[in-house]
């Protein structure tokens, strides 16, 4: 078996560092030894200064990168041998030097194997070292709670750099060298080493360590006052909270906010419910349940019965989903948020100060109120690239579409959808369904690129099997009209392509509404994104941002799960703030079979140097699939290596948003397969596929010997022998 460079050089320093630790043991060194390596090397560091100071020097690195523990009475020797200056300088260099070898030996030897292992709970510990881990060591160097060896070794395995850690580590030592070497001048009065550090010391050191943390709040404090210091502070505030926006967010940091009986006013502008219920979810989701019953009408045959026409009417379709929108609209109206405590008010919200909001009203009236915090649910738009002749053309957008084709009774002859992100694909897909000719474009070299390469095979499948053209890899260049029509050119791997339609939808991205909120006269980061911290705090911490105006997710239920954040932040931040944690939020495509996922993907899972195992269960095999004829898709979990503990589940089938559900729960609370194969499932239902991917799990990690043993037993009680 071959055996790696690094298992070798690993293997030959434990045996170095188990044949010092074993020579010490059998040989302590006391203070005698130490008096009698002096006396026998002063002869020699006054007859060769400069080599007796290398020496010294290359010894202690030798002693600190092996981490023997010699390290204190080598200090000693030399503010014995050299006097307190030179001694301080050789020490406070050759210990760090030393130090920093051992930091980068555990990071060519352990950092890959680790990562592999617990590479997907690094993450928030590298982000901690990388903001404070300058601090973390500083302190641990004055206040060794872990070993020294052991804070090299462990610092090797984060992302800090090797100057960085050689600078704080001599910084934060320098005062117990300074100790030491000045001891070590005084070496013929030591008895002990209990005898170097008073008290006092030991409680000077300790709190020299905690002088960073300490200085924190107070750093905070001197920046947050320059910070406000253009604008004056109200001396009493109208309002302990405004939100700007009445979408998804928007209306959950409303609800908190009065749940906890503050005082807070709620300004939009447009319509309530936002582009959720509006222009996003509820619409969309109305017309793929049309397209779909479409689909199912014709396809009849497959349950044995007659294929029926549907006869789609854009005029019935589009009207029913204007029904849908009105049914909903009343959970997020103006009255059932006054009935809840809330200021709702109609108007353009203008941030004047950082407490400080202009409200121009929808009568003509302007007013200002004054606020402690202020949440920013602003939302997005739909991205309009800028592509030559499309003024000439025109175009629909996510937004606009539902409106135009309500005033329609046929649908277009073709339809041109540029974006095959998940809004492009569903819009695709539906729209075939109730009878145009759909061609999707997209640039990127596959649809859906933020999943697995095989769950954007089997989207694009489903798509082209309904009549979609897909066309991934294809660069929209320019639009114009002939005598032909309306058409636009797309560039791909085999040239020029035109493509003539009637319609042309653009669904390739969202983009933060920023403009016009006061956000740049305050020096607040607005691009694609209003850029915001851990806590959803902008630039000021009283300013808080949530939902798609903050990205990056864009999904309705990513937004409330900011907006209460962003919320209780903005109104308990004074005392404590509360981070996003987002490591578990669910996605889902909703095409035919439906797409949903949670945490990373194989492909993410690799890029990150996440480790991890994947087991299956296709949903051909599922009972409930095939009694519904919808016997396709799968059920993927990634788990850590050998362990159930769930990283990422992929699912691809029928009700799969329905069905990741239950991996949400058991991810959010440390559950593994195990407690789901465990559960009870209803039989047939499609939550079964959930409980047979855990036993396909358990399957694989059945020991053979286990199984050999249970073999024998059982042929021992029916009585064979042999």
């Amino acid at each position: 078996m071959r055996v790696s460079r690094k298992t070798l050089t690993l293997s030959l320093l434990v045996a170095v560092l188990a044949a010092g630790l074993l020579v010490l043991r059998r040989h302590p060194v006391d203070p005698d030894d130490i008096r009698g390596w002096v006396a026998a090397l002063t002869g020699f560091r006054a007859a060769h200064p400069g080599p007796a100071f290398a020496l010294a020097f290359g010894c202690y690195v030798l002693v600190t990168a092996l981490s023997l523990p010699m390290a204190v009475w080598m200090t000693l020797a030399i503010g014995a041998l050299f006097g307190f200056w030179q001694g301080l300088v050789l020490v406070s260099f050759a210990a760090p030097a030393g130090a920093t070898l051992a930091f980068l030996a555990a990071r060519w030897l352990l950092r890959d194997a680790v990562l592999r292992r617990f590479g997907h709970r690094l993450g928030a510990i590298n982000a901690g070292i990388a903001r404070d881990g300058g601090l973390y060591l500083f302190t641990l160097r004055l206040i060794p709670v872990l070993p020294f060896f052991l804070v090299n070794l462990l610092m090797g395995l984060t992302p800090m750099s090797a100057a960085r850690f050689f600078l704080v580590s001599q910084a934060g030592m320098l005062a117990g060298t300074a100790a030491y070497v000045n001891a070590g001048t005084r070496l013929a009065s030591i008895d002990s080493l209990s005898g170097i550090l008073s008290a006092p010391m030991i409680l000077s050191l300790a709190a020299l360590g905690l002088v960073p943390w300490l200085a924190r709040p107070l750093i905070g404090l001197a920046r947050r006052r320059r910070l406000y210091r253009r604008w004056p502070r109200p001396r009493r505030f109208d309002r302990n909270l405004i939100v700007v926006g009445g979408g998804a967010a928007g209306l959950v940091a409303a609800y908190v906010a009065a749940t906890v009986r503050a005082k807070v006013t709620l300004v939009e502008e447009g319509r309530m419910g936002g582009d959720c219920l509006n222009f996003g979810c509820v619409p969309s989701k109305a017309l793929i349940r049309s397209a779909k019953l479409a689909s199912q009408m014709r396809r009849a045959d497959r349950l044995g019965l007659g294929p029926a026409g549907p006869d789609p009417s854009f005029r019935r379709i589009f009207g029913r989903i204007a029904e849908v929108i009105a049914a909903i609209a009343p959970h997020d109206s103006p009255e059932r948020y006054r009935s809840l405590g809330v200021e709702v008010v109609a108007g353009r919200a203008r941030l004047v100060d950082p407490w400080t909001v202009e409200v121009a009203e929808a009568d003509g009236r302007t007013r200002r109120l004054t606020t402690r915090a202020i949440v920013l649910a602003t939302g997005a738009r739909p991205v309009v690239p800028p592509l030559p002749g499309l003024s000439e053309v025109g175009h629909l957008t996510t937004e606009t579409l539902w409106a135009e084709f309500a005033r329609r009774d046929a649908p277009p002859g073709r339809l041109v959808i540029l974006g095959g992100g998940p809004a492009g694909a569903e819009l695709a897909q539906a729209f075939v369904r109730l009878g145009p000719a759909v061609t999707l474009l997209e640039q990127a070299p596959r649809i859906l690129s933020g999943e697995d390469e095989e769950v954007s095979d089997l989207a694009r499948a489903a798509l082209e099997a309904d009549g979609v053209r897909v066309l991934p890899g294809h660069r929209a260049l320019r639009c114009g009209r002939d005598g032909g029509g309306k058409w636009i050119e797309a560039e791909g791997a085999g040239g020029v392509l035109r493509l003539e339609f009637d319609d042309l939808v653009l669904a390739a991205g969202r983009r933060a509404r920023t403009e016009g909120f006061g956000l740049e006269d305050l020096g607040i980061p607005a691009g694609s994104v209003i850029g915001t911290n851990r806590y959803l705090e902008t630039l000021f911490p009283n300013i808080h941002a949530a939902g798609d105006a903050a990205g990056p997710h864009q999904l309705t239920h990513a937004a409330a799960h900011q907006a209460w954040h962003a919320a209780v932040n903005g109104l308990f931040g004074f005392a404590w703030r509360f981070r996003v944690d987002d490591r578990f939020l669910p996605r889902v495509t909703f095409l035919d079979p439906e797409i949903a996922r949670v945490g990373p993907t194989e492909a993410e899972a690799r890029a990150r140097g996440i480790a991890f195992e994947v087991t299956r269960h296709d949903l051909a095999d599922l009972d409930r699939a095939i009694v519904d004829g919808v016997a396709v898709g799968f059920v993927k979990v990634l788990t850590v290596p050998g362990k159930d503990r769930i990283i990422g589940v992929t699912i691809v089938g029928e009700h799969a948003g329905d069905l990741l559900a239950e991996f949400v729960l058991a991810m959010r609370q440390g559950l593994g397969l195990g407690r789901i194969l465990t559960s009870i499932h209803a039989y047939p239902t499609f939550a079964e596929a959930n409980r047979f991917v855990a036993g396909e799990w358990r399957k694989a990690h059945v020991s053979p010997r286990v199984l050999a043993l249970l073999e024998r037993l059982h042929r021992f009680r029916r009585g064979e022998r042999g």
